[in-house]
């Protein structure tokens, strides 16, 4: 297909496609003419993926690359290439180490991965985004231990293993599986936490007596 049919089927721009051509994020066309180039299927599977990195994840093109980088590189495992797309989209924490209840927020965030047996790698950033939630709650006087955020880690597991990363097919293509893993964890996190509030809502009118409309 021509590049005015790849923006037809893809809904993406032309000058848009241009730019990521320009960006080397969209691999080249095969050169037909001078002038004219041919795209093919896996072009607007990587439109899609690029979208979705860019819209629902709200990458930077810097990041994008990157992920890019890693679905490209064949000799790395899937695992490694869903990972490069997770800690991309891991919102920044700057550790504190030189602070004794960050240290020990740290350690009791560590703790709990230990001993629900997941394998986290050591520098995970998310390591550190558990931590940070661990001394809010401290810093609020609720409860910030590791048992106490088990029911949460249990349902996430749970919901992760049904409905998230043990639906991606193994014979997707990579740009298929790290797109269902960005829409997963962005748009059904949201998702998630919608439907948390209005459960919320519900249970609070029942327990208070509030009749619902």
């Amino acid at each position: 297909m021509r590049i005015s049919q790849l923006s037809a089927v893809s809904g993406v721009p032309i000058p848009t496609i241009k730019y990521y051509l320009r960006e080397g994020l969209l691999p080249a066309g095969e050169q037909t003419s001078a002038t004219r180039a041919e795209y093919g299927e896996r072009h607007v599977r990587r439109l899609r993926l690029i979208r979705a990195l860019l819209e629902v994840g709200r990458l930077p093109i810097a990041a994008i690359r990157k992920v890019l980088a890693a679905v490209d590189d064949e000799t790395l495992s899937m695992h490694l290439v869903l990972g490069t797309a997770h800690y991309a989209l891991a919102p920044a924490v700057e550790p504190h180490p030189d602070d004794e209840a960050w240290r020990e927020a740290r350690s009791e965030a560590d703790r709990l991965i230990a001993e629900l047996g997941w394998r986290i790698d050591a520098q995970a950033p998310t390591r550190d985004e558990l931590a940070q939630v661990i001394l809010t709650l401290s810093r609020l006087g609720m409860p910030a231990t590791g048992e106490a955020l088990r029911p949460y880690a249990e349902a996430a597991m749970e919901l992760v293993m049904e409905h998230e990363i043990g639906t991606i097919s193994l014979d997707r293509t990579r740009e298929e599986a790290v797109e269902t893993l960005v829409v997963g964890t962005v748009v059904h996190g949201r998702a998630l936490d919608v439907l948390r509030r209005l459960a919320q809502e519900s249970t609070s009118a029942q327990l208070f007596g509030i009749s619902g409309t």
